[in-house]
């Protein structure tokens, strides 16, 4: 299994190539030259697995025998579920009226990115072992993908890991989760700017090719292919809970509901169907539409400015996983790809291809959700099933609450008198004891776990980052004064 740029001007790699890496050397993202295939008999045999065992089977496919062996990889899986709180990992909540709850946040951060960046973290420090080698991370975050990255190699003495986040744009707990932690290979910057900003500094680094491979620059961001790649179990595992019976042919259709930021999830669902499970999936998101907008009219274009909306770690204007999207889609065709990559880089508007439209629209459905639709859903879903959603998962709530197929009690939603024939599952990304602002603006009361009430009460450290700052310039001096250090 080789990964090529979506942009086609960087040789091939392997998993490990890919896995130390950020963007490739071309500006593209890596991606599996070939999708596997799985047939019938395979999702048979795999339906009665464990999520750790989809895992396991899932990540094979992707990381030769010849790089991990099949029990190494294995171990470092179940190691990487160690911390997990639920006995399953992942739990399946069945609500009324066909609202299935994936729970992804079993994990130490209380949200999905701790499944991949469990996984990912021992998948490096198998290779950086065995190599002898140092590497800096580099990762911006909208919220949950600092703090998971950096509990997934806290401690570790062959990382050093560098997170930028959007000060006054995450909540209070997200926020701690990350300044809370004093170790001396992890260095917080708090930047005064949006979640789409603090990317610019991160690119610019790795853009420039001489500083990253001298320093050992990667991401942990999901332009991480291993990110991705962990996060394609969730479709699995979602479709044999929630398929009525794998005995019909053709095999039954389950419609999976996709809270959306920056494209790695829905990215993954893609991948899954590509290798054959009978999902439709359903991209959701909230004010910042730029991807519900690019599947319904193919205009991928920039908004005038970044909302700021109660999905907070949502609030992003340029999905960059869309390009993986996109080259599914256009039959690995890099050099369409590269070409509209550019083109959108240089004005930030891009207007899709006719027929690449068309695929992507018969790919994906869409949603948008506002404030108002978020607090009605997790209104509508607490009174129903005393059940509290953040607010991520209540945008994809939203989407199943408006769909003429129940009889919700809330007045925010229309009634209709039948029945969907197609099951539904909505993932939810984190818990809401991490979103109290928002469980309260739904006039809910939040449910608050000791692990988050005790941050509160801890020492935080982190480096500001102003505006006027050169921002890239003030990182590249932290990593060359750390580098120093070895």
């Amino acid at each position: 299994m080789e990964y090529v740029s979506t942009r086609g001007g960087a040789r091939a790699v392997d998993f490990e190539g890919a896995l130390l890496s950020g963007y490739a050397p071309d500006g593209g993202l890596f991606m599996p030259q070939r999708i596997p295939s799985l047939d019938r008999d395979t999702l048979r045999r795999w339906s009665s697995l464990s999520y750790p065992g989809l895992v396991k089977e899932l990540c094979s496919l992707f990381i030769p025998a010849q790089l991990v062996p099949r029990n190494a990889l294995n171990e470092l899986i179940d190691r990487a579920f160690s911390r997990f709180r639920h006995k399953d990992v992942v739990h399946l909540s069945r609500l009324k009226d066909g609202l299935n709850i994936l729970e992804l946040w079993h994990g130490v951060t209380f949200a999905f990115k701790d499944l991949s960046l469990s996984c990912t973290g021992q998948f490096l420090q198998y290779f950086l072992e065995k190599k002898q080698k140092h590497v800096n991370i580099l990762v911006g975050t909208s919220g949950d993908t600092g703090s998971s990255a950096i509990e997934s190699v806290r401690g570790q003495k062959n990382v050093d890991i560098f997170v930028l986040l959007p000060k006054g744009f995450c909540t209070q707990i997200q926020e701690l989760q990350m300044t809370t932690v004093i170790e001396d290979n992890v260095h917080v910057f708090a930047a005064h700017g949006n979640s789409d900003e603090i990317d610019e500094p991160i690119k610019e680094l790795f853009a420039d090719v001489d500083f990253a491979g001298k320093y050992n620059l990667m991401s942990l961001n999901s332009i991480n292919w291993s990110r991705i790649m962990v996060q394609i179990p969730h479709y699995f595992y979602a479709y044999f809970q929630c398929t009525p019976s794998l005995d019909t042919t053709p095999l039954p259709v389950v419609e999976i509901v996709v809270p959306t930021g920056g494209g790695g999830n829905i990215t993954a669902g893609c991948i899954a169907q590509k290798m054959g499970l009978p999902i439709r999936l359903v991209t959701v998101v909230n004010s910042n539409d730029i991807i519900h907008r690019t599947v319904q009219h193919g205009d991928f274009s920039l908004a005038e400015s970044v909302k700021a909306t109660l999905a907070s770690a949502m609030d992003i204007q340029e999905p960059y996983n869309v390009e993986r999207i996109l080259w599914l889609l256009s039959g690995s065709d890099s050099r369409l790809i590269k070409t509209l990559m550019e083109q959108f880089n240089v004005s930030k508007r891009l207007k899709l291809p006719e027929d690449l439209h068309r695929k992507l629209s018969e790919t994906l459905g869409s949603c948008s959700a506002s404030d108002e639709d978020i607090v009605g859903a997790m209104r509508c879903c607490w009174e129903e099933n005393q059940y509290l959603l953040c607010p991520h998962s209540a945008v994809a709530a939203h989407y199943h609450y408006s769909q003429p197929h129940r009889t919700c009690l809330h007045p925010k939603f229309s009634c209709f008198s039948f029945l969907s024939s197609i099951p539904r599952c909505c993932l939810a990304p984190a818990s809401a004891a991490k979103f109290q602002d928002a469980v309260l603006r739904a006039n809910l009361v939040p449910q608050i776990p000791p692990e988050i009430t005790a941050l509160t009460v801890m020492e935080t450290r982190s480096t500001p980052l102003e505006r006027g700052q050169d921002w890239a310039q003030v990182l590249r001096g932290r990593i060359e004064a750390v580098a120093q250090q070895w």
